[in-house]
């Protein structure tokens, strides 16, 4: 049976460049993969960027309201030949996702809908297609996103993907500075570009750079 995986960490953890890895390991071994972002996460544009200075253009943008499922089958029967010379003409629709897709990477699976991670769970166990989300737990304010809240509820395997505060510490938290201050105020998505950057902290770096918890 085909499994979810969700794979977090703060920023600067390596997600972006485990998934490209991920992506290269597959198709090493002559497998297939689609590979999503949400058109929020307008880093990179349609690309998954690693800080590491790789890329690569994604198979997918989705919005929020879009259904995850249908179009991950619409996008690989698409790149795939639908009918087999030996089977008599099988038409689309008998083809199953397995046949024509070995697994599905989420890049920044934060920003999908709790929806949206239910459609992933479909994929995993009604198309037997195994899928990896990679992204953080919580903003800058140290709240849940609502997709990595769902995540964590029901994805079969949790791992955390581990870097380090500016103390040495192991950092968890994602502060957001504009300019050199840090700001604990404003909308929960702002994507890191311009003056707006993220920095990984431990919590008690965390919290002495005027950070709060458990929402007060």
């Amino acid at each position: 049976m085909a499994k979810l995986y969700f794979r977090y960490g703060a920023m600067n953890s390596g997600k972006s460049t485990g998934l490209l890895q991920t992506a290269h390991n597959y198709e090493e071994r002559g497998q297939r993969v689609l590979l999503i972002k949400a058109v929020v996460d307008t880093k990179g544009e349609d690309r998954v960027v690693s800080r590491l200075g790789v890329s690569r253009r994604v198979d997918l943008l989705i919005d929020a309201d879009d259904d995850l499922r249908a179009l991950v089958r619409e996008r690989a029967l698409a790149g795939a030949q639908a009918v087999s010379e030996g089977d008599g003409g099988r038409q689309e629709e008998t083809v199953s996702l397995r046949e024509v897709l070995d697994c599905v990477l989420i890049d920044e699976a934060q920003f999908l809908s709790p929806l949206q991670v239910d459609q992933l769970m479909e994929i995993a166990l009604v198309d037997d297609v195994p899928v990896l989300a990679y992204g953080i737990r919580t903003d800058f304010r140290a709240l849940s996103f609502p997709g990595s809240r769902r995540l964590l509820e029901i994805a079969h395997s949790l791992e955390e993907l581990k870097t380090i505060c500016r103390c040495g510490r192991k950092a968890i938290f994602n502060a957001r500075k504009v300019g050199e201050s840090f700001v604990f105020d404003g909308d929960q998505v702002a994507i890191d570009s311009g003056d707006i950057t993220y920095e990984s902290l431990c919590g008690k770096c965390y919290l002495a750079a005027g950070g709060r918890l458990l929402g007060q």
